[in-house]
Parts: structure tokens; C-alpha cells; sequence
């Protein structure tokens, strides 16, 4: 479980991105009378939103244009999550919409994209008649095939996983964009068979994107005016490609090298490091180099020994505290923020203490909070019991919440008299007389505009006051 997902019973630090519309205004661009709209709606982690603007390109090939408006669409599509049971509800219920949809639109496609596809398939097709496509996430270059078939009022189906897709040749369409910050997609799957874990199951194997194809999507975004990149994996540490001409091998440090040397005002973040691949030299890149952003996620879903063996994390507790204590020294102004989860297959009271003092131990900055939820098709769904009663895991859940809240608060309080060098990203939620931003960190914070400032631009921004998820302040 990774790349800060939005999922059932999850409580974090941080702004929220669920069920987000995905819409870009095309520029300059006279669309036909008969041009065809389509309108899409992501749930779930930031690899999702990234396939989902591989998707609009894909789409656009085909003459397809972006609407945030579904009823004047003539497809549309939910990029899903299956890790939380929550999630696959909340996709039902709008496949509903879309039906209603349909019927007063006759001729308007429907279709699943995503981690749902494969597992729920036939639920879709046969069963509920909700959907005209079901398509999995190894399969998005098969869409204007699966179109036709559609069209033609045939099921279009195909939900095949891959040992080599990649997308490097796509070129994203960015929606939604802000035009400041953006995704790469650096490699696709999982290896790491976690036992509470759908992902490589609805994913498939992993595999890394050419190095090349990296580089110019980085340098492309930068001089069309983004200054920061998250570069997005399920386990970004263990990227690794080999130059098929000189059989020289690349890893995750020297990739974070490359990226940042693409210009110094772009910014790079990255998202999902895993404890067990995290190493010394990918600390001492973020360190040498000052657009390598001061943050690593590095979720450690329980801080007990036995219960991360039962989760099979392939680590344990002390492992855990070895790498972060290596963190804040390589790194003293680090933040890290993490993942947790509550309530797994036979957690004793005295090991959901043990996650507590992990907290406190690692002073995350913010964490990504869950209680247990039990995934068909996964290890622990065929071998464990799901035996932690719902109010206890929501107890202990709540305990999570309530300490991380207070950690946060104390780490942000520290902040106020402190200076950052912010990217500002936009307006501020609450008033358009604000910009917001964020620090290194990853901290957001919100401050006065001041005139000839736009979005895209670094400003030093000194903290004044800080609440448990923000900070506040102004340009210095």
C-alpha cells in the first residue's frame, strides 16, 4: 500500500484528492460541431491520476476532447482503486450516475479503467450491465480498439497485465493542471507481495521506464513551465533499467541525480520509497543537491515486529529505526511521512502501542492512516482471520489520529519564526488573496499575495503561526 492513497477509514495530515474530475481547457484549440467529449473521474493513489492523464493523450489521438461536464460527454470513464472495500462502493454507486446518465444521453459510452477491472469484471459486464468497457491499467493503448467495439455494441474488454508496458512514449495529458507541478511516472507494478495488498494483483509485475524517455518528460515539463515533479512508483527504490546499448544499470539514486540536474529551479519529489530498498545513496543525493525536495515518505504500517512479518513487510522493527534515524542524520532537516494501519490480522493492544511509540520515535510529519480492511484474492485474505472486532480497529484507528495530530502540531510550532523557500502553486482554498505553496518539506503554507507574483515563482516565506496541517506566514 502506497503512493499516498485515499481509501476507507484513512485520516491524514495533508489535503485530499478523491474523486477528482479530470478537465483541461484546450487552449487555442477550435474544436469540430460533431468533436467528441469525454469526461473522467479518478479515485484512489497518484498512479492513478498519472494514468489517467495517459489516458486523456491516448483519447486524444482519437479525437476525443476533455469536459468537466458529463452530460454533454460521449464517454465516460472512473479510473478505480480496489484497495479498500469503501472504494469499490463509492465506484458502484457512481456507475449508477453514469447509468442515469446514459439513459437520458442514449449513445454515451461508460467504462472502468483501473485496478477494479480485472477483479470485478464480470460483476460489471454480466451482472450489474453497467459498464460498456472494462479496461485494466496494462491496457490503455488498446482503448481505440475497445472504442469501436463498443460503439458497435460489443463488450469491449481487455484487462491483461504486462511484464514490459511502460507508456514511456505517451506524452501525458496534464489535467487538471496547475501548471506548476506535475507526475512522472517512472515505473509500473509491484514485487513486493504484502500480504494485505491488492496491487500486485490489479498491477502486475514491476517494471522500471527507460531512463531516456524520463529525462525529456522532465526537461519538456520544465520548459513548458512546471517547476516540480513528483516521480511516481510503487516502490521507487527499486527502480532499475539497463541501457540495452551499453548494458549499464541504473538505479533510483543515480536516477534522482539526472533529474535534478535537468535545471536547478526544478523541484523533484518522489513517491514511494519502501524500508527495505531505501538506501544510504539515494540519502546522500537528496542531500547534495538542494532541488531534491527534504522528504521521503516511508510508510511503515505497523511499528511491531511480529505484525510486519504476518504483513510480510520484510523488515522489522529495528530495521525500521535504523533507516529512519540514517535519514535525519544524512539529512537533519528532513520530514517524513508514512502509512499506518490499524487493526491487522491478530494485533494485540500491547503491538498497536508498539505503532504508537513508532510514531513518536519517527515524528512524522504527517501519515496516511488506515484501519484494516480485508482484500479478496490477497495473502492475508486466504490465510489469516480478520479477527480485530470493527470497533476496535476504529478505536485504535481514532488513537493513531488523535497522536499524529498532536506530533504534527509540535513539529509545525517549531516552524514559526523559521524561513522556507516556497514554490507557490496557486490560490489558497479560502481566499484568493493568498497564494499557496510548499516548502521542502512538503508542508504547505498559505501567505499574502504581493504584486507581480504568479504561480510557478520561489518566494522565502517566514512562518508567523501553524496549526496542525498548515502553516502561515508571509514573503520575506
Amino acid at each position: 500500500m502506497s503512493l499516498n492513497p485515499t481509501l476507507e477509514g484513512t485520516k491524514k495530515i495533508d489535503e485530499s484528492k478523491q474523486g477528482n474530475v479530470f478537465f483541461q481547457e484546450q487552449e487555442n484549440t477550435v474544436k469540430p460541431a460533431d468533436a467528441k467529449h469525454f469526461y473522467i473521474e479518478s479515485y484512489g493513489c497518484q498512479m492513478n491520476f498519472s494514468d489517467s492523464e495517459i489516458v486523456a493523450s491516448i483519447l486524444g489521438e482519437v479525437g476525443y476532447h476533455p469536459t468537466r461536464n458529463m452530460e454533454e460527454s460521449d464517454l465516460i470513464l472512473i479510473n478505480t482503486c480496489s484497495i479498500r472495500e469503501k472504494a469499490e462502493d463509492t465506484v458502484r454507486k457512481r456507475l449508477r450516475v453514469f447509468d442515469k446518465v446514459k439513459a437520458r444521453r442514449p449513445g454515451t459510452l461508460v467504462g472502468v479503467l483501473g485496478c477494479m477491472a480485472e477483479r470485478l469484471k464480470a460483476k460489471f459486464l454480466e451482472q450489474e450491465k453497467l459498464v460498456d468497457m472494462v479496461v485494466g491499467p496494462d491496457a490503455y493503448r488498446d482503448l481505440p480498439n475497445l472504442l469501436s467495439s463498443a460503439n458497435e455494441g460489443d463488450k469491449g474488454v481487455n484487462v491483461l497485465l504486462s511484464r514490459e508496458e511502460t507508456y514511456a512514449d505517451i506524452s501525458p495529458l496534464r489535467l487538471n493542471s496547475n501548471g506548476v507541478t506535475a507526475f512522472i511516472s517512472i515505473m509500473r507494478g509491484c514485487d513486493n507481495m504484502c500480504s494485505f495488498c491488492v496491487v500486485p494483483f490489479t498491477r502486475g509485475r514491476e517494471r522500471s521506464r527507460n531512463v531516456f524517455s524520463i529525462i525529456a518528460e522532465a526537461t519538456d515539463l520544465f520548459h513548458k513551465g512546471f517547476r516540480e515533479v513528483t516521480l511516481l512508483g510503487q516502490n521507487v527504490d527499486s527502480f532499475k533499467w539497463t541501457n540495452p546499448e551499453t548494458q549499464e544499470m541504473v538505479n533510483f539514486a543515480q536516477l534522482l541525480e539526472m533529474v535534478a540536474l535537468v535545471h536547478p529551479d526544478l523541484r523533484i519529489r518522489f513517491s514511494t520509497s519502501h524500508p527495505k530498498d531505501i538506501t544510504d545513496e539515494v540519502l546522500h543525493t537528496i542531500a547534495k543537491y538542494e532541488n531534491i525536495c527534504n522528504y521521503i515518505h516511508l510508510p511503515v504500517q505497523s511499528g511491531n515486529s511480529r505484525v510486519l512479518k504476518l504483513m510480510n513487510r520484510t523488515y522489522d522493527r529495528e530495521w525500521y529505526k535504523e533507516r529512519v534515524e540514517a535519514i535525519y542524520k544524512i539529512i537533519p532537516d528532513c520530514a517524513i511521512s508514512s502509512d499506518m494501519i490499524t487493526g491487522f490480522c491478530t494485533e494485540t493492544e500491547e503491538e498497536h502501542q508498539d505503532t504508537l511509540t513508532m510514531m513518536e520515535f519517527a515524528k512524522y510529519s504527517m501519515s496516511y492512516m488506515f484501519f484494516y480492511s480485508e482484500r479478496p484474492g490477497t495473502l492475508a485474505g486466504r490465510k489469516y482471520d480478520d479477527d480485530i472486532p470493527l470497533e476496535v480497529k476504529k478505536r485504535r484507528l481514532a488513537e493513531v489520529v488523535e497522536l499524529q495530530t498532536s506530533i504534527s502540531h509540535d513539529l509545525n510550532q517549531k516552524d514559526i519564526g523559521q524561513t522556507f523557500k516556497v514554490l507557490i502553486e496557486g490560490d489558497s482554498k479560502r481566499s484568493d488573496q493568498d497564494f499557496k505553496g510548499r516548502n521542502s518539506q512538503n508542508k504547505m503554507i498559505i501567505f499574502p499575495k504581493q504584486a507581480g507574483l504568479v504561480a510557478g515563482d520561489y518566494v522565502q516565506v517566514k512562518v508567523r503561526e501553524a496549526t496542525s496541517a498548515t502553516l502561515i506566514g508571509n514573503i520575506v
